[in-house]
């Protein structure tokens, strides 16, 4: 059956990461391709939604509205590329909050699946460190995508202590959606 829906992790696969976080819009900054990546996977009929871990608000760091200015300014990049961005999930919380919605837990995709219906046996989940492929497999997602930006050398070392693999590994969001696209119907 095919794919209907890519999940994307945000910093280190849409945008460069920092490890001081991305706390403005002006430190918001695209890898790439990775704009037009989004835009071809949207002109291939696929929903891509964003599912991100946003410490940076429980931390005290960023203010909700300037979360929001960022991904106002993620949506006006991607639709200037041909693309859309159905929706943004994001967790707030720190990771001693022990919350069921931060990565590698899969609440953001099932809060995700709840709210459009989706049918995980046809997503795909990308993103750069182990926590997304894992989010990924423990929601039941079609496949996944390990990409080498951001945190993904040190990803793969994660996985194959924890026993898991992802389903593909591509240098970035670009090559990503090329094998997305090319094999979305197997």
């Amino acid at each position: 059956m095919p794919i209907q829906t890519v999940f994307l992790d945000r910093d280190g696969v849409i945008n460069v990461d920092s490890p001081d976080y991305i706390k403005c819009r002006d430190e918001f900054h695209p890898i790439p391709g990775s704009l037009a990546a989004i835009g071809r996977l949207t002109r291939g009929g696929l929903n891509i939604i964003v599912i991100t871990n946003q410490s940076v608000i429980n931390r005290g760091m960023v203010p909700l509205r300037e979360l929001q200015a960022i991904h106002d300014k993620l949506h006006r990049l991607v639709a200037e590329h041909g693309g859309r961005i159905t929706d943004i999930f994001f967790c707030p919380h720190r990771p001693d909050e022990n919350c069921d919605c931060r990565k590698p837990k899969p609440g953001l995709i099932h809060s995700a699946r709840e709210r459009y219906a989706i049918d995980l046996s046809r997503a795909v989940m990308v993103g750069d460190s182990a926590k997304d492929i894992l989010a990924g497999k423990g929601a039941g997602c079609g496949r996944t995508v390990l990409v080498q930006t951001g945190n993904g050398p040190i990803a793969m070392r994660t996985l194959e202590e924890a026993g898991q693999r992802p389903d593909h590994i591509a240098a970035d969001l670009a090559a990503a959606a090329d094998w997305i696209l090319a094999h979305g119907d197997a």
